[in-house]
């Protein structure tokens, strides 16, 4: 990482871990999810986060890399609060807005890196790759605005009542 380009690729490699993490944990809050509404967004999330993985499979191929990932401890925090969460909010309508809570922590992490990423990308002369991130941000922040719409249109709402 003693380079702009090796910080590049080391945050490539925690985006990967990070979405794979967020592929296994997206399944396991849909069905915890009470409102149907928010099930069917962690569903649809789940499937963007797989075209996702597949744009940073093909930045790793550009770069002539393995895809692979680093260990992302920011990740496996926020998930470990998303599982505390489901746990021991007995609540359903609670447990709704705590687990919308949870999952803009992680849209917002995500922001932050792909952001970054395309920044980076244009500096380092990849316009290809930087396309094919700012496609991820894109997803991210619109994933963001749905579940804000969710817990200020009705499941924070129900989570008083």
């Amino acid at each position: 990482m003693k380079t702009l380009e090796g910080l590049f690729k080391h945050f490539l490699r925690d985006m990967y871990y990070a979405e794979n993490k967020i592929l296994d944990s997206l399944p396991k809050m849909a069905k915890e999810a009470d409102a149907a509404e928010l099930r069917d967004a962690f569903n649809a999330h789940h499937k963007e986060t797989k075209t996702q993985v597949a744009n940073l499979e093909k930045v790793f191929k550009a770069l002539d890399l393995k895809p692979r990932g680093v260990t992302c401890e920011a990740i496996n925090g926020i998930i470990d609060e998303a599982k505390e969460i489901m746990k021991e909010c007995e609540d359903p309508d609670a447990r709704d807005a705590g687990m919308i809570a949870a999952a803009q922590a992680v849209e917002h992490y995500e922001i932050t890196r792909y952001g970054t990423m395309v920044a980076w990308a244009q500096q380092l002369k990849m316009p290809n790759e930087a396309k094919l991130l700012a496609a991820n941000l894109d997803q991210e922040y619109a994933a963001d605005k749905k579940l804000s719409m969710l817990a200020e249109s009705a499941l924070n709402k129900q989570a008083v009542a």
